[in-house]
């Protein structure tokens, strides 16, 4: 699976961006995915998740009601909108996947096998 991430940029706090994420594999629809940030000098950190089915979703405390997750599995896509973006969200955003995992390790990296190269995300004060 190859995952390319897209939609990052510049953006004042209290905007928003939609981040993309376009995967390639004919069994998309059996992959978990996830968001994950890393701001400098900072670990990995989850951000969001969502099943294969897309009927379940989780997110990382700090982003929660700001931020949500999707995904289009006719198009091979995922998708993180986010809104009322603050300085602190600033960070390498990178889409991730795995095939099917217990609902309890969504949230974890090491669950995910296949990573993209990251979009930068620079909100401004």
């Amino acid at each position: 699976v190859q995952l390319q991430a897209s939609g990052g940029g510049l953006v004042q706090a209290g905007g928003s961006l939609r981040l993309s994420c376009a995967a390639s594999g004919r069994t998309f629809r059996d992959y978990d995915m996830a968001w994950f940030r890393q701001a400098p000098g900072k670990e990995r950190e989850f951000t969001a998740a969502i099943r294969y089915s897309g009927g379940t979703t989780r997110y990382g405390d700090s982003v929660k009601g700001r931020f949500t997750i999707s995904r289009d599995n006719a198009k091979n896509m995922v998708y993180l909108q986010m809104n009322s973006l603050k300085p602190d969200d600033t960070a390498v955003y990178y889409c991730a996947t795995t095939s099917r995992v217990a609902l309890s390790s969504l949230t974890e990296a090491s669950s995910y096998h296949y990573w993209g190269q990251g979009t930068q995300v620079t909100v401004s004060s």
